[in-house]
Protein backbone atom coordinates (compact mmCIF):
# COMPACT_ATOMS: atom_id res chain seq x y z
CA UNK A 1 0.00 0.00 0.00
CA UNK A 2 2.94 2.42 0.57
CA UNK A 3 3.93 2.00 -2.52
CA UNK A 4 1.10 2.49 -4.59
CA UNK A 5 0.40 5.82 -6.47
CA UNK A 6 -1.98 7.85 -4.26
CA UNK A 7 -4.96 9.09 -6.26
CA UNK A 8 -4.79 13.54 -6.33
CA UNK A 9 -8.20 14.22 -5.01
CA UNK A 10 -10.45 17.54 -3.76
CA UNK A 11 -12.14 16.75 -0.74
CA UNK A 12 -14.75 18.89 1.40
CA UNK A 13 -15.31 18.63 5.35
CA UNK A 14 -18.35 17.63 6.69
CA UNK A 15 -19.81 21.33 7.97
CA UNK A 16 -22.74 22.29 9.79
CA UNK A 17 -24.99 24.77 7.41
CA UNK A 18 -28.35 26.10 6.86
CA UNK A 19 -29.95 24.42 3.79
CA UNK A 20 -32.45 25.96 1.42
CA UNK A 21 -33.60 24.07 -1.31
CA UNK A 22 -36.00 25.55 -3.99
CA UNK A 23 -37.89 24.86 -7.36
CA UNK A 24 -39.11 27.46 -10.09
CA UNK A 25 -41.61 26.68 -12.62
CA UNK A 26 -44.80 29.34 -14.52
CA UNK A 27 -47.79 29.71 -13.87
CA UNK A 28 -51.14 32.06 -14.41
CA UNK A 29 -52.60 34.57 -12.52
CA UNK A 30 -56.21 34.17 -12.06
CA UNK A 31 -59.00 35.56 -9.62
CA UNK A 32 -59.88 33.54 -6.50
CA UNK A 33 -63.61 34.55 -7.06
CA UNK A 34 -64.32 35.49 -10.61
CA UNK A 35 -67.52 36.63 -12.41
CA UNK A 36 -68.15 36.37 -16.05
CA UNK A 37 -71.24 37.60 -17.85
CA UNK A 38 -72.42 35.96 -21.15
CA UNK A 39 -75.19 36.62 -23.27
CA UNK A 40 -78.32 35.21 -22.14
CA UNK A 41 -79.91 35.62 -25.76
CA UNK A 42 -78.95 36.56 -29.15
CA UNK A 43 -78.67 40.52 -29.42
CA UNK A 44 -77.56 44.11 -29.23
CA UNK A 45 -75.72 45.39 -26.65
CA UNK A 46 -77.89 48.32 -25.54
CA UNK A 47 -75.91 50.67 -23.09
CA UNK A 48 -72.45 50.22 -21.32
CA UNK A 49 -72.21 52.12 -17.69
CA UNK A 50 -68.71 50.91 -17.04
CA UNK A 51 -65.27 50.83 -18.73
CA UNK A 52 -62.14 48.30 -18.84
CA UNK A 53 -60.35 48.99 -15.28
CA UNK A 54 -63.02 50.51 -13.33
CA UNK A 55 -63.29 49.59 -10.06
CA UNK A 56 -66.91 48.77 -8.69
CA UNK A 57 -69.20 48.96 -6.22
CA UNK A 58 -71.57 45.59 -5.93
CA UNK A 59 -74.80 45.65 -7.05
CA UNK A 60 -73.79 48.44 -9.92
CA UNK A 61 -75.09 48.22 -13.29
CA UNK A 62 -73.33 47.08 -15.41
CA UNK A 63 -74.34 46.43 -19.06
CA UNK A 64 -77.78 45.97 -20.78
CA UNK A 65 -78.95 44.04 -23.84
CA UNK A 66 -81.93 44.63 -26.06
CA UNK A 67 -84.67 42.80 -24.25
CA UNK A 68 -87.79 43.35 -26.69
CA UNK A 69 -87.25 39.45 -27.64
CA UNK A 70 -87.15 38.51 -23.94
CA UNK A 71 -89.81 40.65 -23.08
CA UNK A 72 -92.16 38.78 -26.21
CA UNK A 73 -90.81 35.40 -25.12
CA UNK A 74 -91.93 35.80 -21.28
CA UNK A 75 -95.47 37.03 -22.04
CA UNK A 76 -95.81 33.89 -24.53
CA UNK A 77 -94.56 31.85 -21.31
CA UNK A 78 -97.00 33.59 -19.05
CA UNK A 79 -100.22 33.09 -21.19
CA UNK A 80 -99.33 29.58 -21.42
CA UNK A 81 -99.06 29.42 -17.15
CA UNK A 82 -101.92 31.05 -16.87
CA UNK A 83 -103.51 28.46 -19.36
CA UNK A 84 -102.21 25.45 -17.75
CA UNK A 85 -103.05 26.90 -14.30
CA UNK A 86 -106.71 27.25 -15.82
CA UNK A 87 -106.70 23.69 -16.81
CA UNK A 88 -105.52 21.87 -13.63
CA UNK A 89 -107.66 24.07 -11.65
CA UNK A 90 -110.28 22.70 -13.91
CA UNK A 91 -109.54 19.37 -13.35
CA UNK A 92 -108.69 19.78 -9.67
CA UNK A 93 -112.67 21.10 -8.89
CA UNK A 94 -113.74 18.62 -11.85
CA UNK A 95 -114.01 20.54 -14.89
CA UNK A 96 -114.41 24.81 -15.70
CA UNK A 97 -117.02 26.96 -13.52
CA UNK A 98 -119.31 27.10 -17.14
CA UNK A 99 -119.21 23.31 -17.40
CA UNK A 100 -120.06 22.80 -13.83
CA UNK A 101 -122.71 25.36 -13.82
CA UNK A 102 -124.28 23.23 -16.25
CA UNK A 103 -123.90 20.08 -14.85
CA UNK A 104 -125.69 21.25 -12.25
CA UNK A 105 -128.28 22.40 -14.47
CA UNK A 106 -128.57 18.95 -16.19
CA UNK A 107 -128.78 17.10 -12.62
CA UNK A 108 -131.78 19.16 -11.05
CA UNK A 109 -133.21 18.92 -15.09
CA UNK A 110 -132.77 15.38 -14.57
CA UNK A 111 -133.62 14.53 -10.82
CA UNK A 112 -136.69 16.17 -11.66
CA UNK A 113 -137.18 14.30 -14.66
CA UNK A 114 -136.72 11.10 -12.62
CA UNK A 115 -139.03 12.18 -9.82
CA UNK A 116 -141.99 12.95 -12.29
CA UNK A 117 -141.34 9.53 -14.08
CA UNK A 118 -141.34 7.91 -10.67
CA UNK A 119 -145.02 9.75 -10.00
CA UNK A 120 -146.39 8.98 -13.78
CA UNK A 121 -145.31 5.08 -12.87
CA UNK A 122 -146.91 5.37 -9.73
CA UNK A 123 -149.99 6.50 -11.17
CA UNK A 124 -150.54 3.98 -14.17
CA UNK A 125 -149.66 1.15 -11.30
CA UNK A 126 -152.44 2.19 -9.51
CA UNK A 127 -154.86 2.88 -12.78
CA UNK A 128 -153.39 -0.82 -13.79
CA UNK A 129 -155.00 -2.41 -11.02
CA UNK A 130 -158.82 -1.07 -11.73
CA UNK A 131 -157.93 -1.71 -15.49
CA UNK A 132 -157.69 1.85 -16.28
CA UNK A 133 -154.31 1.55 -17.10
CA UNK A 134 -152.75 -1.56 -19.53
CA UNK A 135 -149.50 -3.22 -18.59
CA UNK A 136 -147.53 -1.62 -21.55
CA UNK A 137 -148.65 1.77 -20.55
CA UNK A 138 -146.92 0.55 -17.30
CA UNK A 139 -143.71 -1.05 -18.88
CA UNK A 140 -143.39 2.10 -20.81
CA UNK A 141 -143.39 3.88 -17.81
CA UNK A 142 -141.24 2.19 -15.75
CA UNK A 143 -138.59 1.86 -18.47
CA UNK A 144 -138.86 6.13 -18.45
CA UNK A 145 -137.91 5.44 -14.57
CA UNK A 146 -135.20 3.74 -15.40
CA UNK A 147 -133.65 5.61 -18.15
CA UNK A 148 -133.71 9.01 -15.66
CA UNK A 149 -131.89 7.05 -13.46
CA UNK A 150 -129.08 6.18 -15.31
CA UNK A 151 -129.38 9.50 -16.70
CA UNK A 152 -128.66 10.79 -12.96
CA UNK A 153 -126.20 8.30 -12.16
CA UNK A 154 -124.21 9.64 -15.26
CA UNK A 155 -124.72 12.96 -14.31
CA UNK A 156 -123.28 12.35 -10.66
CA UNK A 157 -120.36 10.27 -11.58
CA UNK A 158 -119.13 13.38 -14.08
CA UNK A 159 -119.23 15.43 -11.32
CA UNK A 160 -117.38 13.48 -8.62
CA UNK A 161 -114.77 11.67 -11.00
CA UNK A 162 -114.78 13.92 -14.54
CA UNK A 163 -111.49 13.43 -14.47
CA UNK A 164 -109.10 10.07 -14.49
CA UNK A 165 -105.94 9.96 -12.36
CA UNK A 166 -104.05 9.95 -15.81
CA UNK A 167 -105.95 13.12 -16.75
CA UNK A 168 -105.07 14.97 -13.11
CA UNK A 169 -100.93 13.89 -13.51
CA UNK A 170 -101.35 15.15 -17.00
CA UNK A 171 -102.79 18.51 -15.98
CA UNK A 172 -100.41 18.77 -13.17
CA UNK A 173 -96.94 17.63 -15.40
CA UNK A 174 -98.58 20.63 -18.15
CA UNK A 175 -98.85 23.17 -15.04
CA UNK A 176 -95.03 22.39 -14.02
CA UNK A 177 -93.60 22.94 -16.86
CA UNK A 178 -95.10 26.41 -17.46
CA UNK A 179 -93.77 27.40 -14.51
CA UNK A 180 -90.32 26.08 -15.60
CA UNK A 181 -90.64 28.15 -18.67
CA UNK A 182 -91.89 31.27 -17.28
CA UNK A 183 -89.27 31.57 -14.37
CA UNK A 184 -86.49 30.63 -17.13
CA UNK A 185 -88.15 33.48 -19.18
CA UNK A 186 -87.89 35.48 -16.32
CA UNK A 187 -84.33 34.96 -15.27
CA UNK A 188 -83.40 35.38 -19.30
CA UNK A 189 -84.67 38.94 -19.12
CA UNK A 190 -83.40 39.59 -15.70
CA UNK A 191 -79.90 39.31 -16.75
CA UNK A 192 -80.03 41.15 -19.61
CA UNK A 193 -79.63 43.86 -17.30
CA UNK A 194 -75.95 42.86 -15.60
CA UNK A 195 -75.05 44.35 -12.35
CA UNK A 196 -71.87 43.44 -10.43
CA UNK A 197 -72.44 40.51 -7.40
CA UNK A 198 -69.77 42.47 -5.68
CA UNK A 199 -67.33 44.89 -5.31
CA UNK A 200 -64.33 44.64 -7.81
CA UNK A 201 -62.34 45.25 -11.15
CA UNK A 202 -63.52 45.30 -14.48
CA UNK A 203 -60.87 43.50 -16.03
CA UNK A 204 -61.92 42.45 -19.41
CA UNK A 205 -65.28 44.03 -21.65
CA UNK A 206 -64.96 42.76 -24.80
CA UNK A 207 -68.01 44.59 -26.06
CA UNK A 208 -69.43 47.68 -27.34
CA UNK A 209 -72.47 49.55 -27.31
CA UNK A 210 -74.83 48.64 -30.71
CA UNK A 211 -72.24 45.15 -30.79
CA UNK A 212 -74.47 42.26 -31.49
CA UNK A 213 -73.53 39.41 -29.17
CA UNK A 214 -75.03 35.60 -29.97
CA UNK A 215 -76.33 33.83 -27.06
CA UNK A 216 -73.71 32.10 -24.66
CA UNK A 217 -70.86 35.62 -26.00
CA UNK A 218 -68.62 36.73 -23.56
CA UNK A 219 -69.60 40.07 -22.51
CA UNK A 220 -67.50 41.17 -19.59
CA UNK A 221 -65.12 39.42 -16.49
CA UNK A 222 -64.82 41.11 -13.37
CA UNK A 223 -63.06 40.17 -9.64
CA UNK A 224 -61.66 41.48 -6.76
CA UNK A 225 -58.00 41.81 -7.85
CA UNK A 226 -57.01 41.80 -4.28
CA UNK A 227 -57.81 38.46 -4.05
CA UNK A 228 -55.74 36.98 -6.66
CA UNK A 229 -54.43 33.20 -6.97
CA UNK A 230 -51.89 31.58 -8.93
CA UNK A 231 -52.31 28.64 -10.87
CA UNK A 232 -48.68 26.72 -11.43
CA UNK A 233 -47.58 23.90 -13.10
CA UNK A 234 -44.90 21.74 -11.69
CA UNK A 235 -43.23 18.76 -12.99
CA UNK A 236 -44.28 15.93 -12.29
CA UNK A 237 -40.99 14.17 -10.54
CA UNK A 238 -41.25 17.81 -8.58
CA UNK A 239 -44.56 17.41 -7.55
CA UNK A 240 -43.35 14.57 -4.38
CA UNK A 241 -41.59 17.36 -2.82
CA UNK A 242 -44.80 19.98 -2.56
CA UNK A 243 -46.92 20.37 0.45
CA UNK A 244 -49.61 22.42 1.56
CA UNK A 245 -48.76 25.69 3.52
CA UNK A 246 -45.26 25.98 2.01
CA UNK A 247 -43.75 29.57 0.58
CA UNK A 248 -44.33 30.95 -2.65
CA UNK A 249 -42.09 33.89 -4.42
CA UNK A 250 -43.76 35.09 -7.50
CA UNK A 251 -41.72 37.22 -9.44
CA UNK A 252 -43.21 38.41 -13.13
CA UNK A 253 -41.26 40.55 -15.90
CA UNK A 254 -43.74 43.06 -16.68
CA UNK A 255 -42.84 44.18 -12.69
CA UNK A 256 -38.80 42.88 -12.73
CA UNK A 257 -38.16 44.89 -9.46
CA UNK A 258 -40.81 43.95 -7.44
CA UNK A 259 -41.71 40.05 -5.43
CA UNK A 260 -45.17 38.38 -4.54
CA UNK A 261 -45.49 36.03 -1.41
CA UNK A 262 -48.04 33.27 -1.15
CA UNK A 263 -48.55 29.63 -0.36
CA UNK A 264 -49.48 26.16 -1.74
CA UNK A 265 -53.09 26.10 -0.73
CA UNK A 266 -53.69 22.60 -2.96
CA UNK A 267 -51.42 20.15 -4.32
CA UNK A 268 -52.42 18.10 -7.57
CA UNK A 269 -55.30 15.51 -7.34
CA UNK A 270 -54.08 14.18 -10.88
CA UNK A 271 -51.27 14.36 -13.84
CA UNK A 272 -52.19 16.54 -16.87
CA UNK A 273 -50.42 17.43 -20.46
CA UNK A 274 -49.90 21.01 -20.52
CA UNK A 275 -47.79 21.58 -23.92
CA UNK A 276 -44.99 18.74 -23.96
CA UNK A 277 -44.58 18.30 -20.15
CA UNK A 278 -46.16 16.17 -17.96
CA UNK A 279 -47.46 18.63 -15.03
CA UNK A 280 -49.52 18.83 -11.82
CA UNK A 281 -51.62 22.16 -11.21
CA UNK A 282 -50.94 23.53 -8.06
CA UNK A 283 -53.07 26.41 -6.58
CA UNK A 284 -50.98 29.40 -4.97
CA UNK A 285 -52.99 31.94 -2.83
CA UNK A 286 -51.04 35.11 -3.09
CA UNK A 287 -50.58 36.97 0.67
CA UNK A 288 -50.13 40.22 -0.76
CA UNK A 289 -51.53 40.85 -3.35
CA UNK A 290 -51.89 44.67 -4.03
CA UNK A 291 -54.04 45.31 -7.55
CA UNK A 292 -50.71 45.66 -9.53
CA UNK A 293 -50.86 42.21 -10.71
CA UNK A 294 -53.37 40.89 -13.46
CA UNK A 295 -55.51 37.93 -14.13
CA UNK A 296 -54.46 35.94 -16.95
CA UNK A 297 -50.50 37.09 -16.67
CA UNK A 298 -47.82 34.74 -16.60
CA UNK A 299 -45.71 34.46 -13.79
CA UNK A 300 -42.86 33.16 -12.88
CA UNK A 301 -43.18 30.46 -9.38
CA UNK A 302 -40.48 29.36 -6.91
CA UNK A 303 -41.32 27.51 -4.02
CA UNK A 304 -38.80 26.85 -0.96
CA UNK A 305 -39.54 23.01 -0.65
CA UNK A 306 -36.59 22.63 2.31
CA UNK A 307 -35.43 25.39 4.70
CA UNK A 308 -33.24 23.46 6.90
CA UNK A 309 -31.18 25.35 9.69
CA UNK A 310 -28.11 24.42 11.08
CA UNK A 311 -27.94 20.53 9.39
CA UNK A 312 -24.73 18.47 8.58
CA UNK A 313 -24.23 19.05 5.01
CA UNK A 314 -21.65 18.00 2.21
CA UNK A 315 -20.97 19.05 -1.44
CA UNK A 316 -23.86 17.17 -3.46
CA UNK A 317 -20.70 15.94 -6.06
CA UNK A 318 -19.48 13.55 -3.03
CA UNK A 319 -22.60 11.50 -2.81
CA UNK A 320 -23.21 8.59 -4.74
CA UNK A 321 -25.78 6.08 -5.35
CA UNK A 322 -26.03 2.44 -5.94
CA UNK A 323 -28.86 0.60 -6.29
CA UNK A 324 -30.75 2.79 -4.44
CA UNK A 325 -28.47 3.40 -1.63
CA UNK A 326 -26.48 6.45 -1.34
CA UNK A 327 -22.78 6.20 0.00
CA UNK A 328 -19.79 8.57 0.27
CA UNK A 329 -15.58 7.89 0.12
CA UNK A 330 -14.66 9.36 3.78
CA UNK A 331 -10.81 10.36 3.88
CA UNK A 332 -9.16 8.09 7.07
CA UNK A 333 -5.57 8.38 7.52
CA UNK A 334 -5.10 9.01 3.77
CA UNK A 335 -7.95 5.87 2.70
CA UNK A 336 -10.90 5.93 1.06
CA UNK A 337 -13.36 4.04 2.91
CA UNK A 338 -16.81 3.64 1.19
CA UNK A 339 -19.62 4.85 4.29
CA UNK A 340 -23.08 4.33 3.58
CA UNK A 341 -25.15 7.55 4.50
CA UNK A 342 -28.68 8.71 5.12
CA UNK A 343 -29.77 11.84 3.18
CA UNK A 344 -32.30 14.36 3.49
CA UNK A 345 -33.11 17.78 1.78
CA UNK A 346 -30.88 18.51 -0.73
CA UNK A 347 -30.74 21.50 -3.54
CA UNK A 348 -28.37 21.98 -6.39
CA UNK A 349 -25.03 22.07 -4.45
CA UNK A 350 -25.51 20.56 -0.89
CA UNK A 351 -27.14 17.61 0.42
CA UNK A 352 -28.16 16.95 4.19
CA UNK A 353 -26.39 13.93 6.05
CA UNK A 354 -28.81 12.15 8.62
CA UNK A 355 -26.58 9.16 9.34
CA UNK A 356 -23.36 7.84 8.16
CA UNK A 357 -20.83 10.80 9.12
CA UNK A 358 -19.93 13.47 12.00
CA UNK A 359 -19.55 16.85 11.41
CA UNK A 360 -14.83 17.63 11.12
CA UNK A 361 -15.29 14.12 8.73
CA UNK A 362 -13.19 14.44 5.44
CA UNK A 363 -15.28 13.40 2.36
CA UNK A 364 -13.65 13.20 -1.38
CA UNK A 365 -15.37 15.01 -3.86
CA UNK A 366 -13.23 13.21 -7.31
CA UNK A 367 -9.62 12.77 -8.56
CA UNK A 368 -8.17 15.81 -10.62
CA UNK A 369 -6.78 13.13 -12.53
CA UNK A 370 -10.31 11.37 -14.13
CA UNK A 371 -9.02 8.39 -12.05
CA UNK A 372 -12.42 6.67 -10.62
CA UNK A 373 -12.87 6.52 -6.49
CA UNK A 374 -12.47 3.34 -5.06
CA UNK A 375 -12.46 1.35 -1.51
CA UNK A 376 -9.56 0.93 0.36
CA UNK A 377 -7.35 3.31 -2.15
CA UNK A 378 -4.63 5.68 -1.12
CA UNK A 379 -5.27 9.07 -1.87
CA UNK A 380 -3.39 12.81 -1.99
CA UNK A 381 -5.79 15.89 -0.74
CA UNK A 382 -5.35 18.49 -3.28
CA UNK A 383 -5.88 21.90 -1.88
Amino acid sequence: MLTRTKLPVRAATVTRSDLKSTTATNGKVEPQVNFEAHAPFAGLVKALYVHEGDAVPANKLLLSMGDTEARARLATALAALRGAQASYQAAMKGGTQEERLSLGSDLTRTQAELDQAQRDFASLQKLQSTGAASANEVAAAKQRVENSKNSLQTLQQRKTSRYSEDDLAHAKATLQGAQEGYASAQATLNQANVRAPFAGTVYSLPVSKTEFVEQGGSLLQMADLSKLQVRAYFDEPEIGRLKVGQPITIEWDARPTQQWHGHIVRIPSTIITYGTRNVGAVLVAIDDSDGVLLPNTNVRVTVTVANDPNVLTIPREALHLEQGKSYVYKIVNGILRRTPVTTGDINLTVVEIKSGLNEGDVVALGTTNAQPLGNDLAVNVVR
